[in-house]
């Protein structure tokens, strides 16, 4: 096992990390922005290096600067955590070209999955379904209209190398996809440096199902089960559940198989997640593959009893997985809400400032609470980086126990200096579409709008 890791990111994914490194007897190093060195997340290190200016592209996304801390602090592994650079295989080339161990799977893994289009491609051959589209990026406008008069509308113009919604355009006719073509392409270039777009066909009212997956070294691989994170706005995920209220318990292992046998097939290793859309006929289509650790992955630890972050680092360190299919059981039904320091009653206008009250009391709900955060009272919110405060996950024996342990936990919450998500939260959590497990990508249940 290593004796030293760097945790090349910041906030919640550095404690997280930070916690799993303890527990296995490593030595956990961080990184920290200038804006970033006071912060109260730091403590949870055993070395900090200050790593450039607040911007992320001076500090955080400084692969070269990132790697020399490695080196400096005699780090053996650098755990990338979700985010930032955890995606680049640039990066995770690099790292193995020092002679450093990647919390991560291999380069070539994250070239194929990165690119949207050539995963299509090689899901498609490893057997799971994919959506009607486009083989590969489109190299104009006129190719686009072909492509979208041949599969049918709607269609959806999507950026091949990049997601959260950037560079993505819904369009129901060809005019619409003329008139999105150029300001997709724009967009996808500036967020994601390529304005390569693909198209495939748009379900309508789908739910969004994903797979963990664990593969190692040596050929072995599991899946952790599913879970469901439909609830979501502009393709940002509000609330994960898992286990999914649509699926049956033969529904799940065999997609959690044909996820397993799809990884394998392009020698994945480390922690993955295999994203799927399901139509209204319980048909699941390859959406997307994340090559990290995922934002939601406590609510599968819950109901699994499997650190995952602790695994992706002893796989990393070549060890063998350890579990077989059999040993993965799946008990109780576990929910996340991500909360963040944003105006829901404003457009999610963020909202920095300085927590002047920060506590998730003990919930009196029927579960049990995790709370999964880098922040404390007096602890200041900045604009510099993303907005998440905290993850509030439930756990029970039954899905309508752990809503009521969330909805309660939440509605204790004392936060105060920033508004917050948790108004949103709680209606969802209060509707009785999510109660009943109605729910679909177009729309947050129970939210108006409004504040309640």
């Amino acid at each position: 096992m290593f004796h030293r890791l760097l945790i090349a990111n910041r906030g919640e994914v550095a404690v997280r990390i930070a916690r799993a490194c303890r527990d296995l007897g490593v030595s956990p190093i961080g990184i920290a922005s200038k804006a970033d060195l006071d912060a109260s997340w730091v403590e949870a290190m055993d070395e900090v290096v200050a790593i450039g200016p607040p911007a992320a592209s001076q500090s955080y996304l400084n692969a070269t600067a990132i790697v020399q801390a490695a080196r400096q602090t005699h780090s053996s592994a650098i755990h990338p955590g979700w985010g930032f650079l955890s995606e680049n295989q640039r990066f995770a080339s690099l790292v193995r070209q020092h002679g450093i161990a990647f919390c991560g799977p291999s380069a070539a893994a994250m070239r194929t999955m990165g690119v949207k289009s050539s995963a299509k491609r090689a899901m498609d051959r490893a057997g799971l379904d994919v959506l009607p589209g486009s083989d590969g990026p489109l190299p104009n406008v006129e190719a686009a209209a072909a492509c979208g008069n041949e599969i049918g509308y709607p269609v959806l113009l999507k950026a091949d190398y990049g997601g959260g919604g950037r560079g993505m355009r819904l369009c129901h006719s060809e005019a619409e996809l003329r008139e999105a073509f150029g300001s997709a392409r724009a967009e996808a270039e500036s967020a994601f440096g390529s304005g390569a777009i693909y198209l495939e066909r748009y379900l309508t009212g789908g739910r969004h199902i994903e797979v963990q997956v664990l593969c190692d070294s040596y050929g072995k691989g599991v899946h952790l089960g599913e879970r469901e994170c439909s609830i979501q706005r502009k393709h940002q995920k509000l609330i994960e559940e898992s286990p999914s209220p649509v699926l049956s318990a033969e529904e799940r292992e065999a997609i959690g198989e044909r996820a397993i046998e799809a990884s394998l097939a392009i020698g994945y290793t480390s922690a993955g997640t295999i994203e799927f859309l399901r139509d209204d006929d319980g048909k699941l289509y390859f959406m997307e593959m994340n090559t990290r650790l995922q934002v939601e992955h406590p609510v599968t630890e819950l109901v699994t009893g499997i650190d995952i972050a602790k695994k992706q680092i002893e796989i990393a360190a070549n060890r063998p997985l350890g579990l077989d299919q059999a040993d993965v059981r799946f008990e109780g039904s576990a929910i996340e809400c991500r909360i963040n320091a944003e105006d829901p009653t404003q457009d999610f206008r963020p909202s920095p400032g300085r927590l002047k009250a920060f506590a998730f009391e003990a919930s009196d709900g029927p579960g049990q609470l995790r709370v999964d955060t880098h922040l404390r009272a007096g602890d200041e919110v900045t604009p510099h980086y993303d907005s998440l405060l905290a993850k509030v996950i439930a756990y029970a024996p039954t899905r309508p126990a752990a809503i009521e342990t969330l909805r309660s936990a939440l509605s204790n919450a004392k936060v105060e200096g920033v508004h917050t998500t948790i108004p949103l939260h709680l209606a969802v959590l209060e509707s009785e579409e999510f109660q009943r497990g109605d729910y679909d990508t177009r729309s947050i249940p129970g939210w108006t709008g409004k504040a309640n």
